[in-house]
């Protein structure tokens, strides 16, 4: 097998068989299954980005690895250490193309060298029980929700009680949310390296998501749950943010990060809570690695050892 052409022509494998014979990592040891999951998807970000702007694995320059992280940087909370978790990965790739001579250069260099770990990585955001209590309230409709509020509350609902993504959201079709029945669930698709799930949704999430369905009943099936308002295609993620930001404030949460991110967060602190092991959390949450409910776990750890 030419591995370096299929570096050019089919990015995706060759990324996938050098992570099974030959990756490591900074301890020169193989990165797990897990590890692999995980950087098979972070490679395929990375790549749309490039083939979005024109390039190549082979051409890139350090102007693509700065428009990258503008773009991650909006998507993530500060103090999160994913740039420098994709700027690894960059320099290890490159160094790799450079070996294999797919490039002349690595442009990741001079990056990754400013680079470091945060010496404490901000606390997880999160509502406690009572203010999550306080949402869950919040959701409910009521006799004089218009069509926005109605929206808004099942959005609310599904994020709270699904502990589903806000790009998972964006792709969910009515078929995927089913409130009949025995078992009320949402049913998130395969996407990427995630597989499919299906999380049974609580009861406080059922009232909003029926009357949001029913006020849209002669849709299709197949047609997007919370499509945008003007075109009809997926809502955006600044809405969908304001969505959820307006509702924090409703219930007087603030915090430097209001986004559905908060929401995702309380959905797995609320199951570990109940008993969930980290495994069962990260399963729902459609996670590979342990690490964001590890986290979350401290939350409840510290906050037992304060009383």
């Amino acid at each position: 097998m030419d591995t370096t052409s299929l570096w050019i022509t089919a990015p995706s494998d060759a990324n996938r068989f050098w992570q099974e014979a030959e990756a490591v990592g900074a301890d020169r040891k193989p990165f797990s299954a897990r590890s692999r999951v995980q950087h098979a998807a972070m490679f395929a970000r990375i790549h749309r980005h490039l083939v979005a702007r024109g390039a190549s694995l082979s051409t890139f320059g350090t102007e693509h690895i700065d428009s990258f992280f503008n773009d991650v940087e909006t998507r993530c909370a500060p103090g999160t250490t994913t740039r420098l978790r994709y700027a690894r990965m960059l320099d290890r790739l490159c160094r790799h193309l450079v070996e294999i001579e797919v490039r002349s250069s690595n442009p990741a260099t001079g990056i990754v060298a400013f680079q470091r770990w945060p010496d404490d990585e901000p606390p997880p955001l999160y509502l406690d029980p009572s203010a999550d209590h306080r949402l869950q309230g919040w959701v409910a409709p009521t006799g004089t929700d218009d069509t926005r509020i109605l929206r808004n509350r099942a959005i609310v609902a599904l994020l709270l009680g699904g502990g589903i993504t806000a790009s998972e959201l964006r792709r969910t079709q009515r078929q995927h949310v089913v409130v009949e029945g025995v078992r009320p669930h949402v049913h998130v698709p395969k996407q990427g390296p995630r597989e499919p799930r299906k999380v049974t949704l609580p009861e406080f999430s059922h009232a909003a998501l029926i009357a949001w369905k029913e006020a849209h009943a002669l849709e299709a099936d197949h047609a997007l749950l919370f499509p945008a308002p003007r075109n009809g295609t997926s809502i955006n993620d600044v809405l969908l943010g304001a969505v959820v930001k307006d509702a924090l404030a409703a219930i007087g949460f603030l915090a430097p990060d209001m986004s559905p991110r908060v929401l995702r967060n309380t959905f797995a602190r609320r199951q570990l809570l109940s008993g969930r092991t980290n495994e069962d959390t990260t399963r729902m949450l459609g996670l590979v690695s342990h690490r964001t409910v590890t986290r979350l776990r401290a939350t409840i750890v510290e906050a037992c050892e304060c009383r």
